[in-house]
């Protein structure tokens, strides 16, 4: 596994996570009628999504390189904890006064949490390490 290809695979995941949230966002939002863009808008899921694909990427090549092919589902065991970590910025996350619909919030924004490592583990057959 080259740093080359495993960056190459966190960039594709990326695209693929990205399009997935910025999709999820416009149908959820116009499911339900709400704007949370103030909050979160097509630039930072866009950040977010491309920052934690390149992390899953680089913990990948680095666990790689100091274990091994069986370091591969411990690795994928630590980012799925993650992830799911992750979702207590949300619960905890204080909205504006001025956001309609607090609640549905969190509707919104956790799955978006769990795109990337689904991407990057639906796509990493096509990345096997010879």
């Amino acid at each position: 596994m080259t740093i080359k290809r495993t960056l190459i695979h966190a960039l594709i995941s990326a695209l693929l996570a990205i399009a997935a949230s910025v999709i999820y966002n416009i149908i959820y939002s116009t499911a339900f009628e709400l704007n949370f863009s103030s909050v979160l808008n097509t630039g930072s899921i866009i950040g977010a999504t491309l920052f934690g694909c390149l992390i899953i990427g680089l913990t990948y090549y680095f666990g790689f390189k100091w274990k091994g092919e069986k370091s591969k589902g411990w690795i994928n065991i630590l980012v799925s904890v993650l992830s799911f970590a992750s979702i207590i910025s949300i619960l905890g996350m204080r909205l504006p006064v001025t956001i309609e619909s607090p609640e549905m919030f969190p509707g919104l924004a956790i799955p978006m949490h769990f795109f990337p490592a689904l991407s990057f583990f639906t796509i990493a057959p096509f990345f096997k390490s010879n």
